[in-house]
């Protein structure tokens, strides 16, 4: 595991998430502080989304989220 700023990069996060810069560490670290406290659902949401732009294949999130906003939407 890698330490950044008082938090740990799990084997699992190393895997999923592509953490070239130190932006991508405080990234990832700033969601970690934010899901250990009482987040509002959409907020949750966001937390989420924000992680997904770590990932390699960052898009697949957001034409998941942007397909769900629409569906949400058409009612």
């Amino acid at each position: 595991m890698k330490k950044h700023d008082g938090f740990r990069v799990t084997l699992s996060e190393k895997k999923k998430y592509v953490l070239w810069r130190s932006s991508d560490l405080d990234i990832l670290s700033f969601c970690k502080i934010l899901e250990k406290t009482n987040l509002k659902k959409n907020d949750k949401q966001l937390v989420k989304l924000i992680k997904s732009q770590l990932e390699s294949d960052w898009r697949k999130p957001l034409i998941k989220t942007l397909k769900k906003l629409i569906q949400e939407y058409k009612k």
